[in-house]
């Protein structure tokens, strides 16, 4: 349903070379440079940065593109609602998550709402922060779970929930029953996210500003390695929020530092600005809001009161 210049524009947009395109689209190299040159006579302006290694969108290029695939969407959405899609039947949903939503949050939930809504599938792309942000802003994926030190521009922000960065460990831990202070971690085994996460970002600003260095023994991006590392590793400790284990409180204890720097992220659910959401859509958005808002009331005192 897109134009010939509007499918090989996204194609040169996404691989950044007429070469590359031409591979994906199985198309001669001058048949899609002439569609983008037709294209920009059409639009009234470039809308790429050539170089010698290939074709980089310049400012009006992403402007096109942001309104090419909006476009792209509506369009997508239209032809449910025409087909019947839009009723809670057959539908996909597309969420895009970081690491630790992935672990066991975003899982449990699913499992749970197809119980109720069988013939709901989802599809879920674990990504970093910016690449979530990136991917949400884009309309690329329907929903976004992320947690965030900043309001997100360009989204909508449909529910967020304070999540503080815990200690988690085994329940037997020496520190489980004690008040916890930073230097105590130098004292054990800790396993920590890699130094991009949210998490590794606020843990190590704290310790840098109260002067205090932890050596972990163990770094990863993923965190069901650091889950399995604290259940085989007596009196290791790793750092995460109560929502990333939300499911899992009963097998592990949950303790706060204290320390208000660690307090600062919150857990957002988002959506693309301005786009209209599918019924099987909302729905999962009313699900997700009121499990998880249910689910941190009944384990909030584990750690708030430790």
């Amino acid at each position: 349903m897109l134009s010939t210049e509007i499918r090989y524009f996204l194609a040169v947009a996404s691989t950044g070379s007429l070469s590359a395109a031409s591979q994906q689209l199985y198309v001669a190299v001058s048949a899609i440079s002439r569609q983008i040159q037709r294209l920009e006579q059409q639009v009234g302006a470039p809308l790429f940065e050539r170089h010698p290694r290939g074709m980089i969108l310049n400012e009006a290029g992403e402007i096109f593109a942001h309104h090419v695939r909006r476009n792209m969407l509506e369009m997508e959405l239209a032809v449910a609602e025409i087909k019947g899609l839009n009723a809670v039947r057959r539908a996909l949903i597309r969420i895009a998550c970081t690491d630790g939503m992935a672990f066991d949050l975003l899982p449990t939930l699913m499992a749970r709402f197809r119980l109720q809504n069988p013939a709901v599938t989802f599809s879920l792309q674990i990504a970093s922060s910016s690449t979530v942000a990136g991917l949400i802003r884009e309309g690329e994926c329907d929903v976004a779970f992320q947690f965030s030190l900043q309001p997100e521009r360009a989204v909508d922000v449909v529910a967020s929930w304070p999540a503080p960065v815990l200690l988690a460990m085994q329940q037997q831990h020496p520190l489980a029953g004690a008040a916890i202070g930073l230097a105590d971690l130098s004292h054990y085994p800790v396993a920590l996210p890699q130094q991009g996460s949210t998490v590794r970002q606020l843990f190590d600003l704290t310790c840098h500003m109260n002067g205090i260095f932890i050596e972990p023994v163990l770094t990863c991006d993923s965190f069901a390695t650091l889950w399995h590392f604290l259940l085989n590793t007596p009196g290791a400790l790793t750092l995460c929020s109560q929502f990333t284990v939300l499911y899992q409180t009963d097998r592990l204890a949950l303790k706060s530092i204290g320390i208000n720097q660690l307090s600062q992220r919150t857990l957002q659910v988002q959506t693309p600005t301005g786009r209209r959401r599918s019924a099987a859509l909302a729905l999962w958005i009313d699900f997700v809001c009121e499990e998880i808002t249910r689910q941190n009331q009944r384990i909030q005192p584990m750690w708030q009161d430790a």
